[in-house]
């Protein structure tokens, strides 16, 4: 595609503002080649690495809407750990209800009444009045789709290009979509191929393809993230939601809407903004406010199936393969109740999407200004630069609308400012820390950045 902008400027400002980031975090480079003796590519866990295209950054702390790096420079937040801290930093209700809890206890392999408060609350928001909970959003899409191939007895699972559901092996798949020779092959190096071919995937957004994959009568579980956030931002059409919730149900399979990352979109999610109820929900990231939590809602006939076929321990027949010993920890249900509770309120919602509104229409408006051919990705808090000049409506409209050169450069000019940039798949995001001088802060920088590559 042809940007409108000198890829050799492009890459001359990406080299100087690398460059600079070295110079100015030399006790994070000390600490990297220190980890690299016993962490590979010296971090602990390898997106750390592999999410940016520049050294790690080694953090000691922060405060607010802002963190801090070893060197003492300090960053306004708006990657928000890809959507898993979205209360902000320092002393928070989270952090003030993480450390009671800790005093306590901060597990039991028991429930503790926390877990009362936040189901409840949860049943509150989406319709969905019983829930477990995990470690990660990643293993709730596991324990959904065992529960969906257990109640159907069905083994397929219906999937969306463009997708994220977590390093699994039924969802890192690509292909095998319906009508093709090829079953579906795994996207990543470790993955099965034998549980690829359960999975079919299909274009968002398009009724009839999701139709033809579930003519077989094979598919148990049609999971999809009711709006992609992992390749920019593509939003469901008028209708598109419940019309594919009724194609599952006649042909016999459950949905379950993957709302790890839109339940920071909008109060209760985009089940509820949408009006749509699924057979199941599965959250994750920021409603532990930063500790590790997943969690899947269900139905009264779900929920009656899982009692029913518990999994107890050297019963000559097994239940359900589900459970993990740290999961519904007492510490991390201490903190999504503090979430619950104390930050993501509907008025709290409300203000993050008005100050959404203005950091999405200040790129709008810093776009239109340079008469460039692009445009500004938007829903609540949640907005970027779409560098095409349509919103996409499906994977492969997305990925030309990201521009992982542009990203780059961005985010190492922004973070040598004091603003850390979204990674490259995703787009700034407002966080319940944020005020309106942090919005404007930032797009002063994005279109500081745009006047150096001469679109001004």
């Amino acid at each position: 595609m042809d940007y409108p902008f000198d890829r050799e400027r492009l890459a001359a400002i990406r080299e100087r503002e690398e460059a600079a980031f070295i110079a100015r975090t030399p006790r994070s480079r000390a600490m990297t080649e220190r980890a690299r003796r016993s962490m590979p590519d010296g971090v602990p866990m390898a997106w750390m690495a592999g999410l940016h295209r520049h050294p790690p950054l080694y953090v000691a702390g922060g405060g607010g809407s802002r963190f801090e790096d070893l060197d003492g420079n300090r960053y306004l937040d708006f990657n928000l750990a890809d959507l898993s801290n979205t209360v902000g930093y320092g002393d928070t209700p989270v952090a003030r209800r993480l450390a009671a809890q800790a005093l306590r206890g901060a597990q039991f392999l028991l429930p503790t009444e926390d877990a009362v408060a936040v189901a409840e609350e949860l049943g509150r928001r989406t319709a969905l009045p019983f829930w477990q909970f995990t470690i990660s959003a990643s293993s709730a899409n596991v324990e959904i789709i065992r529960i969906a191939r257990a109640l159907t007895g069905r083994s397929r699972i219906l999937l969306f290009n463009g997708k994220y559901h977590g390093h699994i092996e039924a969802t890192m798949t690509l292909g095998g979509g319906p009508g093709g020779n090829a079953p579906a092959v795994p996207e990543a190096m470790g993955l099965s191929s034998r549980a690829a071919a359960d999975s079919i995937n299909v274009p968002f957004n398009d009724l009839p393809a999701a139709e033809a994959a579930l003519a077989n009568g094979d598919v148990a579980l049609v999971l999809l993230e009711p709006a992609l956030t992992n390749c920019g931002l593509v939003l469901p059409e008028a209708g598109y939601l419940a019309a594919l919730c009724a194609l599952a149900r006649a042909a016999g399979a459950l949905v379950a809407f993957d709302e790890t990352h839109t339940w920071q979109l909008a109060f209760g999610g985009f089940a509820r903004a949408e009006g749509v109820t699924p057979d199941l929900i599965t959250l994750g990231k920021g409603l532990g406010g930063g500790a590790p939590l997943g969690a899947y809602g269900m139905g009264p006939a779900i929920s009656a199936f899982v009692e029913r076929h518990l999994d107890v321990y050297a019963a000559p027949t097994r239940g359900l393969a589900i459970g993990g010993t740290t999961f519904g920890s007492a510490l991390t249900l201490a903190a999504a109740r503090a979430m619950l509770e104390e930050v993501a309120s509907e008025s709290a919602y409300a203000r993050i999407a008005a100050l959404g509104k203005r950091l999405a229409d200040g790129i709008a408006a810093m776009i239109q200004a340079r008469r460039l051919p692009w445009c500004a990705f938007r829903y609540g808090p949640r907005s970027g630069f779409c560098v095409t000049p349509d919103l996409p409506r499906n994977y492969d409209e997305a990925h030309p609308s990201m521009d992982q050169g542009l990203s780059d450069a961005r985010r190492l000019y922004m973070a040598n400012r004091g603003i850390w940039e979204a990674i490259a798949s995703a787009g700034p995001q407002v966080s319940f820390a944020h005020d309106v001088t942090d919005i404007d802060n930032y797009l002063q920088v994005a279109a500081d950045f745009l006047d150096e590559m001469g679109l001004s």
